[in-house]
């Protein structure tokens, strides 16, 4: 992926990379899932959006492949990742712009727009629900719609903590294919992406995987505080996402003037196996909010 590559020292002492790619207008800071993937699966937006009108801000957070990877545990909180996007935010020289997140990263974009929302031309919340707990209800009914026989095998191995074990991994293969990344062959992109997880910082905040959620974030909850989001937001979600389509459009009748697409082929990675659906009504709004700047 071709751009402009710079590293950023935090008021910590970390470093971490970021890349410009894109020579339009219109800035858009780019926020990957995780915690602690990369960028590298969130190319797909350099591949469909108008980089001659966009200027998109690829970055790995503190803890990512290629910025500093620390082992203090203590630096894995919401609020000191929430605070870092505005410490980069302000590097870049980022005055106006659109945020854009997915996952992990939607989660840290409905922080970043509650707390500094004063820059903002508009966020982008992608495939994330406004809690974890309703985040994990839509997993368990996910999970309760495998084999009965799976989903006791899934629960021996959880209990014996062999997340390892090849024959749970084959499960949850299963279920990843149904909701993760419905593709036959699988995006190079994204592999490389979640191959080079930090598992350090996925397994504090998240926990061993996808569909078990025991880490430090298990309370987080927005629900309340959705109507406190003044900036235009766009939320999106795949039908076959790992984050319930309904809680989804909750949350745009919650976030006022919000608008909400629903990819009917897509899972958790919608920008890959639902583009067709995800990125026209991805570009059109940032472009109508460029617009409205104007």
């Amino acid at each position: 992926m071709d751009g402009q590559t710079r590293i950023i020292t935090l008021k910590n002492g970390y470093h971490v990379w970021t890349r410009q790619v894109g020579t339009g207008a219109i800035p858009v800071l780019l926020l990957h899932g995780g915690p602690g993937a990369t960028h590298e699966y969130m190319e797909a937006l350099a591949e469909y959006l108008p980089l001659d009108r966009v200027r998109l801000y690829f970055y790995d957070q503190l803890g990512s492949y290629h910025s500093d990877q620390p082992t203090d545990a203590g630096l894995w909180t919401i609020e000191r990742f929430r605070d870092e996007v505005n410490e980069v935010r302000q590097v870049l020289g980022l005055e106006r712009f659109i945020l854009f997140g997915q996952s992990w990263g939607g989660l840290l974009a409905i922080e970043y727009a509650l707390h500094y929302p004063e820059q903002l031309m508009g966020v982008v919340i992608s495939n994330m629900v406004a809690s974890i707990q309703a985040y994990v209800r839509h997993l368990n009914a996910l999970r309760a719609e495998l084999p009965v026989s799976m989903q006791e095998e899934m629960t021996e191995y959880e209990a014996a903590e062999q997340f390892t074990h090849p024959r749970y991994l084959e499960i949850m293969d299963v279920l990843y294919r149904r909701h993760l990344c419905r593709l036959d062959a699988w995006p190079a992109a994204v592999s490389r992406s979640l191959a080079r997880i930090n598992m350090d910082v996925y397994g504090t905040m998240q926990g061993p995987n996808e569909f078990l959620v025991t880490g430090t974030f298990k309370d987080w909850d927005r629900w309340d505080d959705l109507a406190s989001i003044q900036v235009p937001a766009l939320l999106m979600v795949g039908a076959h996402d790992t984050m319930d389509p309904a809680d989804v459009i909750e949350m745009g009748r919650r976030i006022p003037g919000s608008e909400t697409v629903v990819c009917p082929d897509g899972s958790h990675i919608a920008m890959w196996d639902d583009p067709g659906h995800y990125f026209p009504p991805l570009e059109a709004f940032i472009i109508r909010r460029a617009e409205a700047e104007a």
